[in-house]
């Protein structure tokens, strides 16, 4: 399989194409001048956040930003930044989707307690999500540009953890929700953003409405009702302060270690906290041809935060057997392949 000789997208991503010298055409459109921009991009963001704490913060209450905090190591660095370098009260929210690894338990508690934050787990049915998981990994739910960030799995999960967190937020009156996306998963440009009713209702129904055809009318709980959209003034920011900040797998993996995080030895090496993240690897991989974590590990890899032997490790690696057949036994109940 062909590889570009800069990244790593190899020749079955979607759109892909090479010059004479092996280099793909994202890399070629990633020129000097584009990542001076991305430089300054990342210094007006910072500014612009600091700037939006001192209008959106009120003393009276008592959390100023909800945490999507999975307890892996860039959810836990982001919440640490939040906490002590920009002084916010969190709240931080978990969710429980049946697979997060005992490691990621264990640091999560000791992550909250080291920064002094307050924090909650979300568990939906169990039912709902083995229904979800089991048809996510069969056939497509989602507009089809979704499938190059990311599995039908993932995208499942994390539209449901967006979604809790929102609502949340309405309806506690926490005006901001943070999250942990690396610098490759979003650009800095959407690193702060504000929400409203007419954008968050048609974000939300593109998930909704497949959920709700394949697991029934219980995942409506776990989304916004019309009398959170007649709330426009509650609608939070959505902020991903790694998109400005500085980013180094080893040195965030080196600070953490001082809130007692531990690296995982029960994950892929795709996730810190997830074991369902293998066998949504492996079927992503069979049925599109490439991995679902190529596009963000090729953006860190052209952005300079990632080498290119580290991002080429991450994605061609083969996936942990154990891990794979654990979560194919949880959701279809046999180990063999499921058709």
């Amino acid at each position: 399989m062909k590889i570009c000789i800069k990244c790593i997208l190899p020749e079955t991503f979607p759109g892909i194409r090479f010059d004479g010298d092996g280099v793909c055409n994202f890399c070629a459109n990633r020129d000097g001048e584009k990542a001076q921009r991305l430089d300054d991009d990342k210094r007006r963001y910072e500014k612009k956040f600091r700037e939006l704490l001192t209008h959106v913060i009120v003393p009276d209450n008592p959390y100023d930003i909800l945490m999507a905090y999975s307890g892996g190591k860039d959810s836990t660095y982001t919440m640490s930044l939040l906490k002590n370098k920009y002084g916010l009260r969190v709240l931080a929210v978990s969710l429980d989707n049946g697979f997060v690894s005992r490691t990621a338990v264990a640091n999560i508690g000791k992550v909250t307690d080291a920064l002094g934050i307050d924090h909650m787990f979300f568990k939906p049915q169990w039912r709902a999500l083995r229904t979800i998981f089991s048809v996510a990994m069969t056939r497509e739910l989602y507009a089809k540009k979704t499938i190059e960030r990311a599995s039908t799995v993932c995208t499942s999960c994390i539209g449901i953890v967006k979604s809790i967190c929102l609502k949340m937020s309405i309806e506690m009156g926490i005006p901001m929700v943070g999250f942990g996306w690396s610098p490759g998963q979003a650009p800095v440009q959407s690193s702060i953003m504000k929400t409203n009713p007419s954008l968050m209702r048609l974000s939300q129904q593109a998930i909704l409405k497949p959920l709700r055809e394949i697991a029934g009318d219980a995942v409506e709980a776990y989304f916004l009702q019309e009398r959170h959209y007649a709330l426009p003034d509650k609608f939070p920011y959505n902020v991903h302060p790694m998109a400005w900040e500085f980013y180094e797998e080893n040195m965030i993996i080196d600070e953490i270690r001082k809130l007692g995080w531990t690296p995982p030895d029960d994950t892929d090496t795709n996730s810190s906290n997830c074991l369902l993240n293998a066998l949504a690897n492996v079927e992503h991989i069979r049925r599109y041809g490439f991995h679902p974590y190529v596009w963000e590990i090729a953006n860190m890899v052209r952005d300079g935060v990632m080498s290119r032997d580290e991002g080429f490790s991450k994605i061609y690696s083969e996936q942990p057997s154990h891990l794979v057949e654990h979560a194919r036994d949880k959701i279809f109940g046999q180990s063999q392949e499921h058709p």
